[in-house]
């Protein structure tokens, strides 16, 4: 917590608006609008809310395709499946791990030309690390797709100046508990359509039509954020920027002490693109010797905890049947990579206890 988030919650109790919606989800929607450069924000229950939502919005449903970046966490593609339709999955590219716009036309392609209907592509800015948009931009314009921009681990960062979370036709952030702020758990979506966001709002709190008695003419969903999870929001908000530079020294600080094992890489900023560094993740080499599993083990026998990249979707049990194109880049990642501890509040020693572990398991 930043110090202020309490003040907040006393308020929302002072004035006993402790139910969803209120002043501090008004406010927290607003801060969100500033700092992320969008028109309008809807403060939900969680990035998965969001993602949902946004399908809905776009008409996705039963029959339909939605290409999805396949290393990612699950709830990228899920929400796809809540729609009755089928993700598509494609590959990363090497340079930022994210969608690779080569197989994104590749797929789009494909699937137009077997007959399908893609109602819309889902990019995530993996790690915090962000995606190619100007190229998968281009191509989703081509084709006249929208785009959902997952920016659930991407707050803070930017890509050609521009916050992430205002490029796609919608935005998505998460602030689940191990995201850069929190508000325990909890989401928004992000947009410049008025409408479309007012629509969100109104099918998040059950789709209540204007009416005295409870009258539903459409399918609705209890998405909306409570007052409570706002007001530590509109207290994280404030200390944003002081979380993105810490993560951003917990990078350097690896890259600094690690940068001397050959078999040790960081995913590296290009040209043009800022990352807030939610995790540190690094990949590993395993013809030096060790293998990120051995160094996986070292850590945890030292009660340090650190796990493998995310496991692609198109690798994953409940996603085998849909279609994947891309040439191994994803699974290639997963199968070298870690992510190390990166939390804001880790101090120096705790830092050097990762570093001494890895060390030692390379007995450098």
């Amino acid at each position: 917590m930043g110090g202020r988030e309490q003040s907040y919650i006393n308020e929302a109790f002072s004035e006993n608006w402790i139910a969803p919606l209120g002043p501090n989800v008004d406010g927290f929607e607003a801060d969100l609008q500033a700092y992320v450069g969008v028109k309008y924000a809807a403060a939900l229950s969680s990035g998965t809310a969001a993602i949902h939502l946004a399908l809905i919005l776009l008409g996705v449903g039963y029959g339909d395709e939605v290409i999805c970046q396949s290393l990612t966490f699950s709830a990228s593609a899920n929400p796809i499946v809540y729609c009755g339709a089928d993700p598509v999955f494609v590959d990363s590219e090497p340079e930022t791990w994210n969608m690779s716009p080569e197989y994104l036309e590749e797929a789009i392609k494909d699937r137009v030309a077997k007959g399908k209907t893609v109602k819309a592509i889902i990019v995530v800015h993996l790690y915090g690390m962000p995606a190619k948009m100007s190229e998968l931009t281009k191509i989703a314009d081509k084709y006249n797709i929208a785009i959902i921009e997952d920016a659930a681990e991407g707050l803070g960062s930017k890509y050609k100046g521009k916050p992430l979370g205002s490029y796609g036709d919608f935005g998505v952030l998460s602030f689940n508990g191990n995201k850069i702020i929190t508000t325990s758990g909890g989401g928004a979506l992000l947009g410049n359509n008025e409408n479309a966001i007012k629509k969100a709002r109104f099918l998040a709190t059950q789709a209540r039509d204007d009416a005295p008695h409870y009258e539903h003419s459409q399918i609705g969903y209890n998405y909306r954020m409570s007052n409570i999870a706002a007001g530590i929001g509109r207290g994280q908000m404030e200390v944003l920027d002081d979380r993105i530079s810490q993560r951003r020294a917990n990078f350097k600080y690896y890259v600094d002490h690690l940068k001397d094992i050959p078999a040790i890489s960081f995913l590296e900023e290009p040209s043009g693109f800022y990352s807030n560094r939610w995790l540190t993740c690094i990949l590993i080499d395993p013809s030096q010797g060790v293998s990120p599993e051995m160094i996986r083990v070292a850590l945890t026998n030292e009660n340090i905890e650190c796990r493998p990249l995310w496991k692609p979707m198109h690798m994953q049990p409940v996603f085998s049947k849909y279609s994947f194109y891309g040439n191994g880049t994803a699974q290639g990642l997963f199968e070298k990579g870690l992510c190390l501890p990166s939390g804001s509040n880790l101090s120096k020693a705790d830092l050097d206890r990762v570093i001494t572990s890895i060390r030692e398991a390379f007995q450098v």
